[in-house]
């Protein structure tokens, strides 16, 4: 792999490794679990990266209203639709949770009540 790649739950060793020797791995907060925020990552990223060849950097989004209230009438006149790879009912979050801590969950995991 080369170029730019954002990281997931995977280790930043594992993800260098899939660069180039000049790439970049941007790193999105929340990812990875350690913190609330995911903060400890972006911040062992933006520590790390002064060190080694490769470009370490981190990428937090915006949110604004309007573009959420957008994205709300596309989702309700079917011309985005999100991907929910599989459905589970509340008493089977702990399987869920297993599926989506394995990687392979395709799409996104949805609980029902």
């Amino acid at each position: 792999m080369h170029g730019e790649h954002i990281g997931g739950r995977n280790g930043f060793g594992r993800l260098r490794r899939a660069l180039t020797p000049r790439g970049t791995l941007v790193v999105t907060g929340g990812e990875g679990g350690d913190t609330a925020l995911g903060i400890g990552r972006v911040v062992h990223a933006l520590a790390l990266s002064p060190f080694v060849r490769q470009r370490l950097t981190a990428f937090v989004a915006a949110q604004r209203h309007t573009d959420m209230t957008t994205l709300g009438e596309l989702i309700e006149v079917g011309r985005i639709m999100p991907v929910v790879g599989a459905s589970y009912p509340l008493a089977e979050v702990p399987e869920a949770m297993r599926q989506l801590e394995s990687g392979q969950a395709r799409g996104k995991i949805a609980i029902t009540i």
